[in-house]
């Protein structure tokens, strides 16, 4: 079912101050269309508008939000507006582009197909932490890596599910991913890629100790329990935010309750995606 599109939220990656003319062209796409624009305040301030609305109140106002900048930037917007449920839509204007496929030299033609209801809208796991003592709970769209404060240690992990010991790690750490973030730091690390459509956890060491040691995929119905017996250790939710981690600390690793939603052309193939980025068969 389409979306009844009145209003389209835009924030810019952060530094991006040479986007005003990229801005003012996706802005003038959809007003063609018939669908108001506002722009976030710090978004405003980076490429000197002078009005711009708090996000929170232009999550509220906004049917979709309108993302202008890389994967990392999707990310960020994605997980900022959680609570509010938002489709978001990426402008690729970064290097990789696995999840902001719309350039922005085809916005207007998008625009045009977004108005008609020619898109689609994929749901994508999430993950949702807590640190017990800590009222606070934190959502991530990639990944969840636990790991040492400092380069010449390492830190010892334990991880239980349904409060049984799953497995203790001894190394630089641990990511745990959703299949989205698969092809995140997971994959630099040696771990598989998943589809992203599907619900799991992916377990993959970083740089264990012991050559047993190997990624392993769990189904998302399964809680996951963290501790660390390291006097400090670090959380880091998808690069961007980052935790302390003591010996006192229970971090859950759950399936959130809603997944983020991502506007995507009707004719985009995750797999054509796949080889595309990762150069297979070149």
């Amino acid at each position: 079912m389409a979306l009844d599109i009145k209003c389209a939220g835009i924030v810019i990656k952060p530094g991006g101050s040479k986007l005003k003319d990229v801005y003012k062209k996706v802005k003038k796409a959809f007003e063609k269309e018939g669908i108001k624009t506002l722009i976030d305040r710090s978004s405003a301030e980076i490429i000197g508008e002078k009005e711009g609305e708090s996000f929170d109140e232009m999550c509220k106002k906004c049917d979709i939000l309108v993302s202008l900048g890389g994967d990392g930037t999707l990310i960020s917007v994605t997980r900022r507006s959680y609570e509010y449920h938002k489709p978001v839509l990426g402008i690729n204007l970064g290097t990789l582009g696995f999840l902001t496929d719309i350039q922005p030299d085809s916005i207007e033609e998008f625009v045009k197909k977004l108005k008609k209801g020619e898109y689609r809208i994929d749901t994508r796991m999430m993950i949702e932490v807590s640190i017990l003592g800590k009222k606070e709970k934190i959502v991530s769209f990639n990944d969840v890596v636990i790991t040492r404060p400092a380069v010449s240690k390492m830190i010892h992990i334990d991880t239980f599910i349904e409060d049984s010991l799953l497995n203790s790690y001894y190394g630089d750490g641990l990511i745990i991913s959703t299949p989205t973030g698969s092809t995140a730091y997971n994959l630099s690390a040696g771990g598989p890629v998943v589809y992203p459509f599907s619900d799991d956890f992916i377990l993959t060491p970083i740089c264990p100790h012991s050559l047993t040691q190997r990624p392993l995929v769990l189904p998302a119905d399964f809680d996951i329990k963290v501790t660390t017996k390291s006097k400090s250790a670090l959380i880091i939710i998808d690069g961007q935010d980052m935790y302390e981690f003591t010996p006192n600390d229970i971090v859950t690793v759950k399936k959130a309750a809603v997944g983020a939603k991502l506007i995507h052309r009707k004719e985009r193939n995750y797999f054509d995606v796949l080889r595309e980025k990762l150069n297979w068969g070149k």
